[in-house]
């Protein structure tokens, strides 16, 4: 019965030299089976941070719109935002409370990303069905294809990386976790279905647009075409 739920596989963040980059393929699976492949995954969760669910997708969009609702409804009621830090530990506590279904085998797990207005920089937090949070440094990545995708963003991620370079890098380690992960989505042309992409910086969020989406992953796609498995890192000699 829970294999025939939708679930979420992939998703990737990465810090930038303006704040951070959260990126998402759009396959959902169930079991072996292919069930939605325009699936979105990454989502705004007030005007500095994103959002992004992998796991079973019908109960992470009711996480998602829950944690939406609230952050407003705090911003309201107090007449300032959470900082970024009580925002990444209040989903923690709304993981928590999903512990005992995801032991049942119905398990969300999110990548939390955002601009701290204090600090000046972009920031990630990881999850386990236990709430955490854990944060990341750099970037990380989540779901069926995550490790596929770390390992690309290992020869791909520079410190202080435009927001350009990190969203082609993001889009890159999502390419490569499609390649090996049979429940993550490469971009599919033909259906002109592209992974969503959300920057957040001191501008706030924005999502990239469909054309855009689409003009990186077909410079992926195409580069692809003379080197299979792509770009890598040079080897640096110690001398």
């Amino acid at each position: 019965m829970i294999e025939s739920l939708p679930h979420g596989t992939t998703l990737v963040a990465a810090t930038c030299d303006q704040g951070v980059v959260l990126a998402g393929d759009r396959r959902a699976t169930a079991g072996s089976m292919i069930s939605k492949r325009d699936v979105q995954k990454v989502f705004r969760s007030d005007e500095y941070s994103a959002i992004g669910i992998a796991g079973t997708a019908s109960i992470g969009l009711d996480f998602i719109r829950l944690f939406q609702v609230e952050l407003e409804h705090y911003e309201k009621m107090e007449g300032r935002t959470l900082s970024l830090e009580g925002k990444a530990n209040r989903l923690a506590s709304m993981i928590r409370g999903n512990l005992m279904l995801a032991m049942q085998g119905l398990v969300v797990v999110p990548l939390f990303a955002g601009y701290d207005e204090e600090a000046g920089y972009g920031r990630i937090f990881s999850y386990d069905v236990a709430g955490g949070p854990y944060e990341e440094y750099r970037f990380h990545s989540i779901g069926s294809g995550s490790v596929f995708a770390r390992g690309a963003m290992k020869k791909l991620y520079t410190d202080g990386m435009s927001i350009r370079d990190a969203v082609l890098a993001c889009v890159q380690s999502l390419y490569d976790a499609a390649d090996d992960d049979s429940a993550t989505g490469g971009p599919d042309l033909t259906r002109r279905i592209f992974p969503v992409v959300a920057t957040v910086t001191a501008d706030g969020y924005r999502r990239l647009s469909d054309a855009e989406a689409e003009e990186y992953s077909r410079q992926v796609v195409q580069s692809r075409l003379s080197s299979p498995d792509g770009p890598t890192a040079p080897l640096r000699s110690g001398n």
